[in-house]
C-alpha cells in the first residue's frame, strides 16, 4: 500500500501529536508521510527516536484562517498532502486541522467524483450494536434533494465497506416517520431516495431513533447533521461527568460500587470517544481524504491513519464511483 499523507501541522497540538501518532501507526505496518515544516518535524522525530518520511511544506493553514485561503496558499501542508494523493504518491490524506479549509482544498486539488454535486462528511455514530453512518455532518449547510440522494448512495457504499453489511438500510432524517412529514427538501428527497434501485430505503427516521439503530445509514443536510453530531458528542461527555460525580461523591458503599463498575464504564466511554475512529471521511472527492478534530491527541491521529488505511484496503473510492454511476439524475443539479 502506498503511504498515507499526514498533514502534520494542521490542528491545535501539532506537530508533536502528529509525529507520535504517525510513529505508532508505522509500528503497526501503516506507511506514513509527514507533511509540514521540515526542521520542526525532524526535531520531533529525533526527540522520540523514530524515523518517518517527510514531505516539506513551510506554510500552515491555521484553525482561524478562512477556508478560501487555500486557493492562494498551495504550499500549505494540507494542500501539499492532498497533492501527494492526486499525484499517486500517497493513497490517502489525513488532516486534523481546519475542516473547512480541508474540504475546500480537497475540492480544489482532487475535484469531485462523477455523479457528485457536493461532497459530504460522514460520522460514525456509536450505537448498541456498533455504528450508524450519519451524513452530511457539516460540509453542506444548504442542500438540494439530489444531494441527499447522492449522500444516501455514498453512505450505503461506505456501510458495505466499513461495516461489512451486504445490504445496509438507509434512512432519511425527518420530524416524522410518514413520507409526507418534513420540509420540502426532505419530502422531495424521500421520493428520489425511494426510487434509487441500489438502495435499501427504510424511510424517514426521527432524531430519537438515530441511536436505536433502526437503520445503518441516516442522511440529512449538513446543518442538521452537524447539530446532531455536536449534540451527541456533548451529551455523552456530560452524562459521563454526571456519573463520575455521582459515583465519587458518596459514601463508602458508593465508592465500592464505583470501583466495581469502573472497567465497564471505561469500555463504554472508549466507544463514545470520537478519537476511536480518529477522523471522518470526506466522501465524493476523487481521492481518499479524512478530516479529524482540531484538538486530537496522538491516539486519535493513529486511529485516523488506521481508518484511512482501511478505506484504501477496502477499495472505498472505487466502490463509491461504481455506486454513484447508477444515479440517473446525477450531474443535473447546479
Amino acid at each position: 500500500m502506498k503511504p498515507i499523507a499526514l498533514d502534520a501541522m494542521g490542528g491545535d497540538r501539532m506537530p508533536g501529536v502528529a509525529v507520535e501518532g504517525g510513529l505508532a501507526a508505522a509500528r503497526e505496518g501503516i506507511p506514513v508521510i509527514l507533511v509540514g515544516k521540515e526542521a520542526e518535524l525532524h526535531e520531533e522525530l529525533k526527540r522520540r527516536g523514530g524515523s518517518l518520511d517527510i514531505h516539506p511544506a513551510e506554510d500552515v493553514i491555521t484553525m482561524g484562517d478562512h477556508a478560501g485561503d487555500v486557493r492562494h496558499r498551495r504550499q500549505s501542508s494540507i494542500m501539499r498532502a492532498l497533492q501527494l494523493v492526486k499525484e499517486g504518491v500517497a493513497s490517502a490524506s489525513v488532516s486534523m486541522g481546519n475542516s473547512g479549509a480541508t474540504m475546500a482544498a480537497a475540492l480544489l486539488v482532487l475535484g469531485r467524483l462523477a455523479g457528485v454535486n457536493r461532497p459530504a462528511i460522514l460520522a460514525n455514530i456509536p450505537i448498541k450494536r456498533g455504528f450508524v453512518a450519519l451524513l452530511d455532518v457539516g460540509a453542506n449547510a444548504d442542500c438540494k434533494p439530489a444531494y441527499l440522494q447522492q449522500f444516501a448512495v455514498m453512505g450505503s457504499v461506505y456501510a458495505r465497506a466499513f461495516y461489512q453489511l451486504a445490504e445496509p438500510s438507509v434512512g432519511l432524517m425527518s420530524i416524522g416517520e410518514e413520507p409526507h412529514k418534513g420540509n420540502e427538501l426532505v419530502k422531495e428527497a424521500h421520493g428520489l431516495i425511494a426510487g434509487t434501485p441500489s438502495l435499501s430505503f427504510y424511510g424517514n427516521v426521527e432524531g430519537r431513533d438515530l441511536l436505536k439503530g433502526v437503520t445503518d445509514v441516516v442522511v440529512t443536510d449538513g446543518f442538521t447533521g452537524n447539530v446532531v453530531l455536536k449534540l451527541a458528542e456533548g451529551e455523552a461527555r456530560e452524562i459521563f461527568s454526571w456519573l463520575r460525580q455521582a459515583l465519587t461523591g458518596g459514601g463508602l458503599f458508593t465508592r465500592i460500587g464505583a470501583a466495581m463498575v469502573r472497567s465497564a464504564l471505561k469500555a463504554v466511554a472508549a466507544r463514545l470517544d470520537p478519537a476511536e475512529y480518529g477522523a471522518q471521511p470526506l466522501l465524493g472527492v476523487r481521492g481518499n481524504a479524512f478530516i479529524g478534530h482540531g484538538s486530537s491527541d496522538s491516539r486519535a491521529v493513529r486511529n485516523a491513519l488506521r481508518t484511512a488505511s482501511k478505506a484504501v484496503r477496502t477499495d472505498l473510492l472505487e466502490r463509491l464511483g461504481e455506486g454513484l454511476s447508477g444515479i440517473s439524475s446525477a450531474g443535473k443539479v447546479p
